[in-house]
């Protein structure tokens, strides 16, 4: 990874960090409502495996903390952030909100709210790749509570005995909700866990992108040359609740405290600043932008668009309902 990339990734990363702040303040200001699950703390290993990987071409899919995996792909951040506003330029139409942003023309083939959902798609992506005979792989990002699912040990059972091409990424962030991994889970290094399935796994410091990256180029170089499935496990960690709802209560100061000493963004900031190839006013210059950015362009994009139509309630929810994908228009 050179100093150029290095700079891309961090400008990246501080983008994702402001968007969701922006997120935050616009829910508070109730102009976008349901349900809201933010990313700060976790950037490196969304953008740290998908630099491995080839964003807009391979398949990926989530669960529902999924703006940043979207904009990475390759999705307009206005189209997402139009999709929280559940306007009519959404990424969705308005339809889906937080929790169910797609971008299927750049293969992130959604977020989803029920846990555990992405184990099988993933699967089926990577069962379809192969019988197609591409060149591609199904990349499923996955939080540590999810792993406690069937579909989880059923999935990656399938995987192994098809020897599919399928990255399964654990974000594990100590939390399902509230509760801490190691009341709920025997097992506490997920990674662990895949050994039964003779799965290939390993587990990495999800808070240095490019160790991050480093991990997630030896995953993805595994499943892409076809030897079947692998999983990597990144330590990380939500600097926010497990969702807008959630007072936090549950950690400790002292915990939060030790995890955003290791922010992800700013330990790279640092070692560029010290490497001699980025100054603070460099980083503050970049910070500036990017806020001007999502504040002028892309929630003035949000805020600008139009609601859905109430007569056109029942558009989408059927294929064979919509005159726009058979050619009738409007």
């Amino acid at each position: 990874m050179n100093v150029a990339d290095k700079k891309r990734l961090l400008r990246e990363m501080l983008f994702a960090r402001r968007f969701e702040e922006r997120c935050y303040e616009a829910y508070v200001e109730r102009k976008i409502g349901g349900f809201l699950h933010l990313y700060p703390g976790q950037e490196a290993c969304c953008h740290g495996v998908l630099e491995a990987a080839r964003p807009g071409h391979d398949y990926v899919i989530t669960g529902y903390r999924d703006h940043v995996h979207a904009i990475k792909c390759g999705a307009d951040p206005k189209e997402v952030m139009a999709e929280l506003y559940a306007k009519e330029t959404g990424s969705s139409k308005g339809r889906g909100g937080s929790m169910h942003i797609f971008d299927t023309k750049h293969h992130f083939m959604g977020g989803y709210a029920l846990v555990g959902g992405p184990f099988p798609l993933a699967a089926g992506m990577a069962k379809a790749v192969k019988m197609k005979g591409g060149d591609e792989i199904a990349i499923c990002f996955l939080g540590d509570a999810a792993n406690n699912q069937g579909t989880f040990h059923e999935s990656l059972n399938m995987a192994k005995l098809w020897e599919l091409p399928v990255l399964y990424v654990c974000e594990n962030n100590l939390y399902g909700i509230g509760t801490r991994i190691d009341r709920s889970t025997a097992v506490i290094d997920q990674y662990k866990r895949v050994a039964g399935y003779n799965i290939p796994s390993a587990q990495e410091d999800g808070q240095d992108i490019e160790k991050v990256f480093k991990a997630a180029k030896k995953a993805v170089d595994h499943v892409r040359s076809g030897n079947g499935p692998y999983f990597l496990e990144l330590m990380t960690y939500r600097y926010r609740g497990h969702s807008m709802s959630d007072s936090n209560a549950y950690r400790s100061k002292k915990e939060e405290r030790m995890w955003s000493d290791r922010d992800p963004i700013i330990m790279l900031r640092d070692r560029l600043i010290k490497a001699g190839e980025m100054s603070k006013d460099d980083y503050k210059a970049m910070d500036t932008e990017l806020l001007d950015e999502i504040e002028n362009d892309i929630i003035a994009f949000a805020e600008s668009s139009p609601e859905p139509r109430v007569d056109e309630l029942e558009r989408y929810v059927f294929a064979d309902n919509d005159p726009w994908v058979y050619g009738g228009g409007r």
